[in-house]
């Protein structure tokens, strides 16, 4: 990666951060999401599944809604989704059905992580659609985030 990608990466990144603090102050777990399309930010998102009683009230789920609103198209093509953790599953999915073209995220999810650490559904051979994926930026301040996170809650 250029340096000048890296930088952009980690500028939006930040902002993806500090939607995990928000997050983090309304007593969900701390992951923030934004979706960027031409340099513009289309979507925000932060998890809520506690305050919603929605299980799929992640930060990607979130900011994926909110940009296909914003942009009147489910489609995603183009766009760039910043999250500061790796997404599960059912995100990982999402990012695929949404033809979300790049996906960069903090750090790994070890325990149930949908796109490096248990699976790889956003850039599988097998799927109609790949994510070109970016992982590790500003890896150690999503990590931190989270850490303090669970450790104040133990």
């Amino acid at each position: 990666m250029d340096e000048s990608a890296k930088i952009v990466d980690e500028r939006w990144m930040r902002e993806a951060l500090t939607l995990a603090q928000y997050a983090e102050s309304q007593g969900e777990v701390p992951v923030g999401a934004i979706l960027v399309l031409d340099g513009e930010i289309a979507g925000r998102g932060w998890n809520q599944p506690i305050s919603r009683n929605d299980p799929t009230a992640h930060a990607e789920i979130l900011a994926l809604r909110e940009a296909s609103r914003t942009l009147d198209n489910y489609r995603l093509a183009d766009s760039t989704l910043y999250v500061t953790l790796e997404p599960c599953v059912m995100c990982a999915g999402a990012l695929v059905h949404a033809r979300v073209r790049r996906l960069v995220f903090g750090g790994r999810d070890l325990r149930f992580g949908g796109v490096r650490s248990k699976f790889r559904i956003a850039d599988s051979d097998i799927l109609n659609h790949r994510v070109e994926i970016v992982e590790g930026i500003l890896a150690a301040e999503c990590v931190e985030l989270l850490e303090n996170f669970f450790r104040s809650r133990r």
